[in-house]
């Protein structure tokens, strides 16, 4: 992968880093969901490559957090919002007028959204189109990447990868919310942004991930955070759904996706305004069974049992991504197999816990880590 955007586009080489740092160097990012797990990383990797990063998020969403961890909030400028606030957030956008906007705010969780469904769909669909529709009014040129999820697409629950070109759909209020925060940003793509043109320097994508694993992340309903906390108390993991099978993958992998693309969207916004996957190999894709069991023996000890959830709500039980577009046109693909996937998220638990490192300088080192492993697989 370490050829990056000039595997697509260029003539010669560099490697992934160097082509980051060309990409991003002295230049204005804004992140919303800054304070997330997703966001934090985000935040950190821009901050590293020499970018001026403004964050826009509401208070980090769980205590402990990434973001509190790592101290970002003295690295970058940190700013509270809502992204259901139009005024406030198209002020931010005028304000700092970013050369880049990568869009991750939302309400993230399926079973929140059973919970709180016209709060999900507030965050997920309006404030997509608060974020966009203020880009447009400030009429600086900027190239945005929104961030959606796989759930975005019509799950038929069969044994197929999803690609780019099937229906949107959702049965859940969360994926509902994301597949048509996807429709919004097409619409927004294809007409509204289109009166101005690529010429004038504006350009959108949306990216669609898998489950994503790794360091930091301590948000209820997830199978990690939930092993961790119960590893790290010595209690038995209790698993709600063990046959569910989901892509997972290592947070750097989909940030790394979503870093090329916003590259390749500056060097040729025709080409890469688009809607893009970002998952895993389909290796990576196994059930939160074998995941917990993998999880406990790269933690070296551990128990889990199986608990059905009281009142329990659909999720779906099969999901993959068909990520041949982004590998053959875009030159991405995913660095690390599920085991080293595991590997690096249970180290960075492992010193958090054990206050071992400054998780700063930690998740940095896991950052350079990537990177180096990008190029040898060349």
């Amino acid at each position: 992968m370490g050829s990056g955007r000039c595997s697509v586009e260029c003539v010669g080489k560099m490697n992934f880093g160097d082509e980051l740092r060309e990409s991003y160097r002295g230049s204005t990012a804004l992140i919303t969901g800054h304070t997330g797990f997703k966001g934090g990383w985000l935040a950190l990797w821009l901050e590293s490559l020499g970018a001026k990063v403004i964050g826009y998020s509401l208070e980090p969403p769980t205590n402990p957090s990434f973001f509190q961890k790592t101290g970002l909030s003295g690295r970058i400028e940190d700013i509270r919002g809502d992204v259901r606030d139009f005024a406030h957030i198209a002020k931010t956008v005028d304000k700092y007028r970013p050369d880049f906007v990568f869009h991750l705010a939302a309400q993230p969780l399926v079973r929140a959204s059973y919970r709180n469904p016209r709060e999900t769909f507030d965050i997920n669909i309006m404030g997509t189109v608060n974020v966009l529709e203020s880009l447009r009014l400030a009429g600086h040129p900027a190239i945005c990447v929104c961030i959606t999820s796989d759930k975005c697409y019509e799950n038929r629950e069969w044994d197929y990868a999803y690609r780019e070109s099937d229906p949107m759909g959702g049965f859940d209020p969360y994926s509902a919310s994301k597949g048509a925060a996807e429709i919004v940003i097409a619409s927004y793509r294809k007409s509204l942004f289109a009166r101005t043109g690529s010429k004038d320097g504006f350009a959108l994508a949306s990216a669609r991930a898998g489950n994503i694993i790794g360091g930091g992340d301590w948000a209820e309903d997830r199978i990690v955070p939930d092993c961790v906390r119960a590893l790290a108390q010595g209690r038995e993991i209790t698993i709600r759904n063990p046959e569910s099978v989901r892509p997972w993958q290592f947070v750097l992998d989909p940030l790394a996706g979503y870093l090329r693309l916003a590259s390749a969207m500056k060097e040729n916004p025709d080409r890469f305004s688009d809607s893009w996957n970002f998952g895993p190999y389909p290796s990576n894709s196994i059930d939160v069974r074998t995941l917990t069991e993998k999880i406990i023996r790269e933690w070296g000890n551990g128990s889990w049992k199986y608990i059905p959830s009281e009142g329990a709500v659909h999720e779906a039980g099969i999901l993959r991504l068909d990520i041949t577009k982004a590998i053959h046109r875009l030159g991405w693909e995913p660095v690390y197999g599920i085991d080293q996937a595991i590997r690096k998220t249970v180290e960075w638990y492992r010193n958090d816990l054990e206050g071992s490192a400054d998780m700063y300088d930690f998740s940095l080192h896991q950052i350079v880590e990537y990177m180096h492993d990008a190029d040898v697989m060349d």
